[in-house]
């Protein structure tokens, strides 16, 4: 056996790897002149892609960034997100993409909890990335994309410094691609370790479950780039040779999006369901029908009237859901083809390489039709969280990654999600699932959106209540709410209060933030179905 120096058994190790980069750069070599990305009127072929990522690569080099090495990414969508993605892995380092949505305080502990050694920021978020990289010990440099404030350098200079020789590749799939934040809609962000090995079967998995994706095949999406869905839907276009269109951070824009898709004649796309309502509802919407070949939805549940509106507007163009989450790349289950329709409330089937068993607290395998939580073992489970041993062996218990998602199991295979388990609430001794209390209000035609979340109650412990967003021009009270969930749940489901808002609090992955439901709605707990 040679010991472990042998530069034979080094030269075997490294044959055998292949980092998350190297798909793209093949790319590169197979089709230098195709356009690789765009974003807005902006536009970087492979090779302009594979030069760029080469000489940030040789710049982190330059900076100290060894293997292993964190680097925050505070950007808003744009090419340099997905530059910065390639060259920190053409540098061994692992990107950390930080929500351009977060405070001051919120980047902060980011960057420390991950040990960043450097960050590159956007212009308008400079100053926030500023502060964190002088208050947070053990960052040694700010690249700032456009005009450099005091203490950073600009991003093109360092470019145009490096060389453009491809470096040495370090490291091997087990290596973190993307150390991926959670949302935190339950507590402090935890960041999930995503290796290239959990990267490279979830675009497999990806797209052997979508298909369509090939050389000439074109994806646009409106999530963003720091967010698991935006990476992992980009990935198998580059790897394939096709071509990906960034969207803009802005507002949502369903006028805008339409043109974008047909201007560069998107085949594949995603948009929230929310989205995708205000897409079909635009009169340029038909038209998207002579290049979409796949129309993808997922992050929260859509109501039947969106997918029925989706059906209509988009015949014979392939409508799939995609269940997931972060810790798993995030493709869990997939919902297509003509069980979108008959199956319509369902999150579909497992993935292919994903397995999955949906247990009860003992983890033992509950029977089929009755409620568990969904665990999953495969090669897209993340390696664990960053710095949290407890948190990684919660999460591990028996051997299996546990979502928090309870569900339920049909009689084909099917799997409905019933809760997330936190949010479970526990109504004198009965448990009532708040996803199905908000699918029951969801279907009264005076409701535009709704959640519920569990509030205190000093007789029953805890007790629903409805925040609800009114359909436009709809005249809805307290009582009409209370009294449509009187005629189709069972009494205790019913919520003792409603409080009516513009919009509720979303997360960028488009979830609902429960826990700044409960927060904002604390006070008027004790008041609560007395």
């Amino acid at each position: 056996m040679p010991a472990a120096s042998d530069p034979a058994l080094h030269a075997l190790e490294r044959s055998r790897r292949l980092l998350l980069s190297e798909p793209v750069s093949r790319s590169a070599r197979r089709h230098p002149d195709k356009t690789a990305l765009v974003f807005g009127d902006a536009s970087l072929t492979y090779a302009e892609l594979e030069e760029r990522t080469i000489r940030l690569a040789g710049a982190l080099a330059a900076r100290g960034v060894e293997r292993g090495d964190r680097v925050a990414l505070l950007l808003f969508n744009r090419l340099e997100v997905v530059e910065a993605f390639f060259g920190c892995h053409k540098a061994g380092a692992t990107p950390v993409p930080v929500n351009f949505r977060l405070v001051q305080d919120e980047v902060d502990y980011i960057v420390e909890n991950s040990g960043a050694v450097g960050v590159i920021a956007d212009e308008p978020l400079a100053q926030r990335a500023a502060s964190a990289a002088a208050n947070v010990d053990g960052v040694r440099f700010h690249l700032a994309v456009g005009p450099a404030p005091a203490g950073a350098e600009a991003y093109e200079d360092a470019l145009a410094a490096a060389a453009a020789d491809e470096p040495s590749l370090i490291g091997d799939e087990d290596d973190i691609a993307f150390l991926m934040y959670t949302s935190g809609t339950t507590g402090r962000a935890k960041g999930a370790m995503l290796t290239h090995q959990n990267m490279y079967a979830q675009t497999v998995n990806w797209t052997h479950e979508v298909g369509g994706v090939s050389e000439d095949a074109v994806w646009r999406a409106g999530a963003p780039l720091f967010h698991i869905a935006g990476v992992a839907g980009i990935l198998p276009f580059l790897s394939l040779g096709g071509t990906a269109v960034i969207a803009p951070s802005t507002e949502f824009d369903p006028g805008g999006a339409i043109e974008e898709l047909r201007r560069h004649a998107v085949t594949h796309t995603f948009f929230v369901p929310t989205q995708w309502d205000a897409v079909c509802r635009h009169p340029d919407a038909p038209a998207l029908a002579s290049t979409l070949r796949k129309a993808i939805w997922g992050a929260s549940p859509a109501p039947r009237s969106t997918l029925e509106l989706m059906g209509e507007t988009f015949p014979g163009i392939d409508i799939l859901s995609n269940f997931g989450q972060t810790e798993m790349c995030p493709s869990t289950t997939w919902l297509k083809g003509s069980d979108s329709v008959r199956k319509m409330g369902s999150v579909g089937t497992p993935s292919i390489n994903v397995e999955v068993r949906i247990v009860d607290d003992a983890m033992q395998d509950v029977p089929r039709g009755e409620v568990g939580e969904i665990v999953y073992r495969g090669p897209t489970v993340m390696k664990g969280y960053f710095a949290d041993e407890a948190a990684t062996s919660e999460a591990f218990t028996g051997g299996w990654f546990h979502s928090g998602d309870l569900v339920r199991e049909d009689a084909e295979g099917f799997i409905y999600v019933v809760d997330r388990k936190k949010d479970m609430i526990i109504s004198g001794g009965e448990n009532i699932y708040p996803a199905e209390v908000e699918t029951a209000i969801r279907a009264h035609p005076g409701v535009a959106d709704v959640a519920v979340v569990g509030m205190p109650h000093e007789r029953w412990v805890e007790t629903p209540l409805a925040v609800v967003v009114r359909a436009a021009d709809a005249e809805l009270t307290e009582t009409d709410v209370i009294e449509h969930c009187r005629a189709h749940l069972a009494g205790y489901k019913k919520p003792s209060a409603v409080v009516f808002v513009e919009e509720l609090p979303r997360n960028a992955g488009g979830k609902v933030l429960k826990r700044t439901l409960k927060e904002t709605y604390a006070a008027r707990a004790s008041g609560v179905g007395s």
